[in-house]
């Protein structure tokens, strides 16, 4: 079966299952419900995005997919059962090709592959004869989610309760937080590869930027960098922040045109095989930074530098970020946005009026990826370091990003080619 990244070893997949399956009790069983495609207005609907868990279990990237776990199942063939939808000819006419039970085996590693018109009667089955006792369903609790409209699993989960109301009900969202926090070697080559692919986009965009450039113009240079090398596009909303649109965050309107004297925040990265990179640069539309804005900029790459030092694993993250902070304080004071006062007394108010966001996030599967924020950071996982300066009142702010992974001594970094000095990205700007 033909797909834009390169085939995914299947034991990656199994492998995940295996892990799954081992947390959960003998009685157990577990139920990974696909995404919805979610409409816009008449009959249009949004390019599908797969359901992370579900992908991370199986990676079937198709809609209207189950995959049912239950380790203790009185018969092998029943203990990982993935169900699809059953093709036809007016569906292939309309929507193209639909995976066949043999391409979902070699895509996922699982063996019992059964359309999903025959779920609820295998799923009665084993609620009553398979000795299961507790259903272990998934939510979305990402500590920063808002959930406003009604998902796949929130149906299942009120079908189920509503069936089956003397069975015990156990959330599975944090099993596999735990578990997808840690990157396996594939999928860090995954991420490796999204990274890859932003740095092409923004080295094109190195020789693209001048005065009188529209921020959408190069949001079409980016894309058109990252499609030719077959990412389906962007990780999230790009946010291409020309001069005043520098201190905004999440700055998503890309409409202005760049202008002469003027920094441009890009925070733009691919995404492959929905796997994701997340960069920020924030280069000098004339090719040349000022004296202020250099002296600015290289504030915030010390404090990415000793930040990402400070990485390890016997870091937990929100001991790191005070950390952070007071490394970031320290340079807002030489850049006299802060006084020595403030510095020593009035820290966290003083201080957020020029940096407002966390330093780090973790990365993955999703952008701003699962797992547990009071943990030690763990062996394995994958994080952003991202602070930043936003001075309102000088008009301009600047932001840089890089994505590491968390090692025995100290973090690898995946996007240590990508051009960070400001020299370099001078040159690079100013080269024919």
């Amino acid at each position: 079966m033909l797909m834009r990244y390169d085939p995914i070893d299947s034991s990656l997949f199994s492998g995940n299952r295996k892990r799954l399956a081992a947390l959960l009790h003998t009685s157990g069983m577990a139920v990974v419900n696909s995404n919805d495609i979610m409409p816009t207005n008449a009959d249009g609907t949004m390019a599908f995005r797969q359901n992370s868990d579900l992908f991370y279990l199986t990676g079937i990237n198709q809609e209207e997919t189950i995959l049912l776990l239950c380790p203790g199942a009185p018969e092998k063939h029943l203990k990982e059962i993935l169900f699809i939808r059953e093709p036809n000819e007016l569906l292939e006419k309309w929507e193209g090709h639909k995976l066949t039970k043999k391409e979902a085996t070699a895509l996922s590693g699982v063996e019992t592959v059964i359309w999903l018109s025959d779920f609820k009667k295998i799923f009665h089955h084993l609620m009553v004869m398979g000795g299961v006792s507790s259903v272990f369903l998934n939510t979305n609790e990402h500590y920063r989610s808002d959930v406003v409209v009604e998902s796949r699993d929130a149906r299942f989960i009120e079908w189920c309760k509503a069936n089956y109301p003397l069975h015990r009900y156990e959330r599975l969202a944090p099993l596999l937080a735990s578990l997808r926090s840690v990157k396996s070697r594939l999928e860090i080559n995954l991420m490796a590869e999204a990274c890859r692919i932003t740095e092409k986009g923004f080295r094109r965009i190195l020789k693209f930027v001048r005065p009188g450039v529209k921020e959408y113009e190069i949001e079409a240079e980016y894309l058109h960098e990252f499609v030719r090398n077959r990412s389906r596009g962007f990780a999230y909303q790009p946010i291409i922040a020309g001069g005043k649109n520098n201190v905004i965050l999440h700055y998503t309107e890309n409409n202005r045109e760049c202008k002469a004297g003027e920094l441009v925040l890009l925070d733009v990265a691919a995404e492959y095989a929905n796997y994701n990179s997340d960069l920020t640069r924030t280069i000098p539309v004339s090719g040349r930074f000022t004296k202020r804005q250099k002296d600015v900029y290289k504030s915030v790459l010390k404090v990415m530098r000793e930040a990402m030092s400070m990485m390890g694993t016997s870091v937990v993250y929100f001991d790191y970020h005070r950390e952070v902070e007071k490394i970031m304080a320290s340079e807002l004071v030489r850049l006299k946005l802060m006084t020595k006062k403030e510095f020593t007394k009035e820290i966290s108010s003083s201080l957020r009026k020029y940096y407002y966001h966390g330093t780090s996030h973790m990365l993955g599967l999703d952008v701003h990826d699962v797992g547990n924020m009071h943990e030690k950071m763990k062996l394995g996982s994958v994080w952003t370091v991202e602070p930043g300066i936003y001075i309102k009142e000088e008009g301009f702010g600047i932001r840089l990003e890089n994505n590491v992974v968390i090692e025995k001594r100290g973090v690898t970094d995946l996007m240590k080619t990508i051009p960070l000095d400001p020299d370099e990205i001078e040159d690079l700007m100013n080269s024919k």
